[in-house]
């Protein structure tokens, strides 16, 4: 009878192959999806081989008896799910290098049909808000728009106009500027007088 006792470094190795390719395959750029799909892809096949079993011999009647036959199941699948990562693979580095040439990088945007259920869905969330406390009640657009983007222009949904592309620097507050370490008095630069 073959021994199904798995091998404790091959389920810590399969463990840590999966959640590191289930973390990358949830970042934004491609290049990391793309490393997480393979990751996975190959985490996958250790499962795979690790539920075959111990090593036997060939599955071929008459030459293996049958209780030293390797499980040919696990072999068949595996040859499967290399065929589907490599496919996988390719299609996102295909993804990848398209976004790549139109937009110089690999970010994935946020779909604008989202955006404009976050707004929707801020705004809903105001409408049944208690304004009898004294809590501040956020603006609805910088809510709407707390998603992670990281794109040089925002789609936001602005009144009877629709969807609108505006720079980040419009929408970002005053108060979020970067610091650049200068003393900030309230005047500008060329408002200052030299001393003479």
């Amino acid at each position: 009878m073959i021994e199904m006792a798995p091998s404790l470094v091959l389920v810590v190795t399969i463990a840590v192959l999966v959640a590191v390719g289930v973390y990358l395959i949830l970042e934004r750029s491609l290049t990391r999806i793309i490393i997480g799909v393979v990751l996975l892809g190959n985490g996958v096949n250790l499962l795979l081989l690790l539920s075959g079993g111990r090593a036997g011999g060939p599955p071929i009647i008459d030459l293996t008896p049958a209780e030293e036959m390797s499980d040919p199941l696990p072999e068949a699948l595996i040859l499967t799910a290399i065929v589907i990562t490599l496919g996988m693979t390719a299609f996102l580095l295909a993804l990848a290098y398209r976004s790549w040439q139109l937009n110089g990088h690999d970010e994935v945007q946020d779909d604008i049909e989202d955006r404009r259920i976050a707004y929707l869905a801020a705004r809903d969330e105001l409408a049944f808000e208690d304004t009898d406390t004294d809590v501040v009640v956020p603006d609805i657009e910088s809510e709407a728009h707390e998603v992670r983007d990281e794109t040089d222009t925002l789609t936001i949904l602005v009144g009877e106009e629709g969807l609108v592309n505006v720079p980040v620097e419009a929408v970002r507050p005053s108060g979020d500027a970067p610091d650049d370490g200068a003393p900030d008095d309230g005047a500008s630069q060329t408002d200052r007088e030299e001393p003479r």
